[in-house]
């Protein structure tokens, strides 16, 4: 069975840094051998990636924009756990679309960070998911997720 970092590999993902919070909370908690992460922003070149679903961003930019979250995702929960082969499920990710009122394809956008969840962890990366539409996020981001894993038990092989 190949590993995380070599599938990580194989598709030429690297893992940026972890972003410092913007604001008064933790980037992750630990509760036993569960990780809470809080909203990573959608980021294109370094920069937050901004604007709303169906008004200057398409269905396709939206599906680009989710991965590229789930890719911070990774890196903080690559800081969180020390090592990503210790993650023995993906359990829940929320994902939140700044979007048109009349945008009705937010399980679209979160398609994109599932997708890339299920290759990286073929037996863990299936998950519990809510996607839904907001007015607006933080700093005019177009993407934000939020995502809760479980780590395998000490000892566990």
């Amino acid at each position: 069975m190949m590993s995380v970092y070599l599938r990580l590999q194989a598709m030429d993902i690297v893992l940026p840094p972890i972003t410092a919070p913007a604001a008064s909370y933790a980037p992750y908690l630990r509760k036993g051998q569960t990780l809470y992460l809080s909203g990573h922003l959608a980021r294109r070149d370094g920069a937050v990636w901004t604007g709303r679903l169906g008004d200057e961003i398409s269905l396709e930019e939206g599906r680009s924009a989710a991965p590229a979250t789930a890719i911070d995702l990774l890196a903080t929960l690559q800081h969180a756990s020390g090592n990503l082969e210790t993650i023995a499920r993906i359990v829940k990710m929320t994902v939140m679309v700044a979007s048109r009122s009349n945008f009705f394809e937010q399980h679209l956008v979160a398609n994109g960070a599932s997708e890339l969840f299920g290759e990286v962890f073929p037996a863990a990366g299936p998950h519990a998911r809510s996607a839904f539409g907001v007015v607006q996020l933080p700093l005019r981001a177009c993407v934000e997720i939020e995502l809760i894993a479980e780590l395998a038990a000490p000892g566990s092989a």
